[in-house]
């Protein structure tokens, strides 16, 4: 039943949400203050889940990969690199000849990258 839900499990829906929709790819600090941006937050839940609760938060990766924005994917796919390098690699090699964009973000440096160019940047790293 929907109303008996864990904590944890309405804490990791709420930052799968926020992946879905995000539009900003940012892995730390962000700007000359450092903040840490909502959806950075988000990604950090997650991952911090995967240790906690992996067959969960697998399941909500899986629904980011399939329903998230460009950056959403791209955050997905980074945490997928953590506990199955393998399902990793075929989610970057789905999205490199995706011609969207997002915004990234490296400490103030704030830029715009096309998800296919990420994912080759990624499988090229690997």
């Amino acid at each position: 039943m929907f109303g008996m839900r864990k904590a944890w499990e309405r804490e990791l829906g709420a930052a799968a949400d926020e992946l879905v929709a995000a539009d900003t790819l940012a892995f730390g600090g962000v700007g000359i203050a450092g903040t840490l941006l909502p959806v950075t937050e988000a990604y950090e839940r997650v991952s911090a889940a995967l240790d906690d609760h992996p067959e969960e938060a697998r399941r909500q990766l899986d629904r980011v990969l399939n329903d998230g924005t460009p950056a959403g994917r791209a955050y997905a796919a980074t945490l997928l690199e953590r506990v199955d390098p393998a399902a990793a690699r075929a989610a970057w090699t789905s999205l490199r000849d995706d011609p969207s964009e997002f915004t990234t973000f490296v400490g103030c440096v704030m830029d715009r990258e096309t998800l296919g160019n990420y994912a080759n940047q990624r499988l090229t790293a690997a």
